[in-house]
């Protein structure tokens, strides 16, 4: 059973940092959610995989998964979880490059053309990392059913899915440590 609280305490005092930042998007922050340190807790994973699998309910995807290397742990705590609860669920791991050798694939994993899939992501602020695992996802033929993430900084990462045609469900928001969105601060 998922846990919010449980989840916010960890969070706070295992992954959010303050001080002056530079996140993946390019933007300056004031603060910094380094959510490997939870997602590579096992209680963290749980707590993480609980609450994704309560946000899918009944009607799971083929496939989770998303941007290596960030989205490796969700994903492989989403699969053991649902594996426990007797529920078929594959992962899937895209590359951010093509290797040169093997089959030189984008997205690997047990997945086939045609799938549905919902991509998984630890933070989310403009959404970039997440739009292109969805490029790389789509161009192997699979489904995208929309994104879960762990936290949304509430910096545009929703629009930019919906933009697309798709949808963005958090666990919890950057609200839900006190800390207000830069639109709301304006």
């Amino acid at each position: 059973m998922y846990d919010k609280q449980a989840l916010i305490a960890l969070i706070r005092e295992k992954a959010l940092e303050f001080g002056d930042f530079t996140l993946a998007s390019g933007k300056k922050a004031s603060y910094y959610l380094d959510c490997r340190k939870v997602t590579l807790d096992s209680a963290g994973a749980n707590l993480v995989a609980e609450g994704i699998l309560d946000l899918l309910g009944d009607s799971l995807p083929d496939a989770v998964g998303g941007m290596a290397i960030g989205a490796d742990p969700i994903t492989a705590a989403v699969i053991t979880v649902a594996g426990q609860r007797d529920k078929p669920l594959k992962g899937f791991i895209v590359r951010k490059e093509s290797k040169a050798h093997g089959k030189g694939r984008d997205v690997e994993g047990p997945i086939e053309s045609g799938d549905a899939v919902m991509i998984v992501e630890d933070v989310v602020t403009t959404g970039g990392s997440s739009l292109k695992a969805i490029e790389k996802v789509e161009a192997a033929g699979l489904r995208v059913q929309g994104v879960i993430a762990i936290i949304d900084r509430m910096e545009g990462g929703a629009e930019a899915f919906a933009e697309r045609g798709h949808n963005l469900q958090t666990l919890l928001t950057i609200r839900d440590f006190g800390i207000e969105p830069p639109s709301a601060r304006a």
